[in-house]
């Protein structure tokens, strides 16, 4: 009788989590019903577009990519951003020089995720917040922790479930028939997961209704523009769809390096890496294809 007691647990986690999450769902929900902007006449800058988008990280990813089209910031094919132009200009841009340093190097995750973290980006989502245009943060990260709960929950229901069938089987009771009773709170966390997969987009964690409104005449997946289109098109679909937007292959190349560096000790921002000599082999390392300025980021 001991797999009673697993499939009692596995229910009991299963039904913690999926009700945690609904829960979630539905303060969310009340929270965009309490909001009353409806966001007309309100024209999206380029970050203000990643944010409701992507969220903080999503403002880096654009601030970066439009820096090093404007030959500001080179990023190059080994993760490594330096700083050609040591001006900003915009708070932004400000906020990654002084992340990385005026004249600085640094592998570009930390420069990210540093980024995200600035006064500048949570002045944005402030703003946005006010504007009733984005999710209160506590909305946002309810849902994500929910979800995450929820996958954790299957996979202990799973693992109660491999362990029951493990045990030595009751006489009365057939093996499928422990693996048939453990499925039912396993295809509950795994319908849970589906519908809020369907019903809360990645945008939905950042974008109010009203937000969701404005980013809708907005490029949709699958619209990547090249390098030779135009500017402010182009880092609106990187800032609605992210890196994977991006057409160069060198600038792709430099943020799908980062992961393989983001774990690396002693890669500090503003660091200057390098070989005996101190200084950072940037020889060789292409960096982004020209791009025309003039895309309003601010």
């Amino acid at each position: 009788m001991l797999w009673v007691l697993l499939l009692l647990v596995s229910w009991a986690v299963a039904g913690v989590a999926c009700t945690r999450l609904c829960l979630a769902a539905v303060r969310a929900a009340a929270v965009h019903d309490v909001g009353t902007a409806d966001g007309g006449g309100h024209d999206l800058t380029l970050y203000e577009t990643a944010f409701l988008s992507g969220g903080p990280r999503r403002v880096a990813d654009v601030t970066l990519v439009a820096m090093a089209r404007q030959h500001r910031l080179l990023l190059a094919r080994t993760g490594w951003a330096t700083v050609v132009d040591p001006l900003g200009r915009d708070d932004m841009e400000r906020s990654v020089i002084g992340v990385i340093g005026p004249e600085g190097q640094s592998p570009i995750a930390p420069v990210r995720a540093a980024a995200a973290a600035t006064d500048a980006v949570r002045g944005l989502a402030d703003r946005l917040e006010r504007a009733g245009l984005a999710v209160p943060d506590g909305a946002a990260t309810t849902i994500t922790d929910g979800t995450r709960r929820v996958r954790i929950a299957a996979l202990a229901v799973a693992g109660l479930g491999a362990t029951a069938l493990l045990l030595p089987a009751a006489s009365y009771l057939p093996r499928h028939l422990v693996a048939l009773w453990f499925a039912l709170p396993l295809t509950l966390t795994l319908s849970c997961l589906v519908i809020a997969r369907i019903e809360v987009p990645p945008y939905a964690l950042w974008a109010s209704p009203a937000g969701r409104r404005l980013l809708g005449p907005l490029p949709r997946a699958g619209a990547r523009v090249t390098a030779a289109g135009d500017d402010r098109t182009y880092l609106t679909s990187v800032a609605v769809h992210g890196i994977r937007a991006v057409g160069e292959p060198d600038l792709r190349a430099a943020f799908a390096h980062h992961e393989h560096r983001e774990h690396r000790p002693g890669h500090a921002p503003g660091h200057r890496p390098g070989d005996a000599s101190g200084r950072h082999r940037t020889e060789g390392d292409p960096g982004s294809d020209p791009g025309c300025g003039g895309a309003r980021e601010h």
